[in-house]
């Protein structure tokens, strides 16, 4: 394959309504994607609000070319935003992979919003490189969030549940 033969499918996977194209021929792997805003902001919103609203956030009024911000505003979280961060126990992804919330697809989820949760309960499944590891309880509680779904591909230290 060629580089115009590359730009030629470049070309067709853009103009089609295909928003990932992976293709895997001989000695070749190609994958392509299309990063939309929507998919984007779907991504985020798995993540905890509460982290979302509490990070101090840069706001860029107007920008000349070539030139310095001319204006700078700094959101700061307000104290009950703060203290909800505060609340619980949020459990971390130790590692990145793909998260099963389930033993099996055909078994319920391991845990659920208001489930109690003991220390050393099985809250779900990150696979990495084809092994299996169990992500368990470290506190004792409730769990109040669930801030992943079933399948879905976490980074290493990403929140997946909060206990309070």
């Amino acid at each position: 394959m060629d580089f115009n033969q590359v730009k030629e499918l470049l070309a067709l996977v853009d103009q089609s309504d295909l928003t990932e194209f992976d293709l895997q021929m001989d000695n070749i792997s190609m994958r392509m994607s299309k990063n939309t805003t929507s998919t984007q902001h779907a991504n985020h919103s798995n993540e905890p609000k509460s982290l979302i609203e509490a990070t101090p956030i840069k706001k860029n009024d107007s920008i000349k070319s070539g030139a310095s911000l001319q204006k700078d505003e700094v959101v700061v979280p307000n104290k009950s935003e703060t203290e909800a961060i505060k609340e619980g126990h949020v459990i971390q992804s130790p590692l990145v992979g793909v998260t099963y919330m389930s033993s099996a697809p055909d078994q319920p989820a391991f845990k659920k919003i208001g489930d109690a949760v003991s220390v050393g309960d099985v809250l779900c499944i990150v696979e990495a490189m084809k092994l299996m590891n169990e992500i368990k309880s470290e506190v004792e509680g409730t769990i109040a969030e669930v801030y992943v779904e079933d399948e879905q591909v976490v980074e290493y230290n990403q929140p997946l549940f909060r206990i309070i």
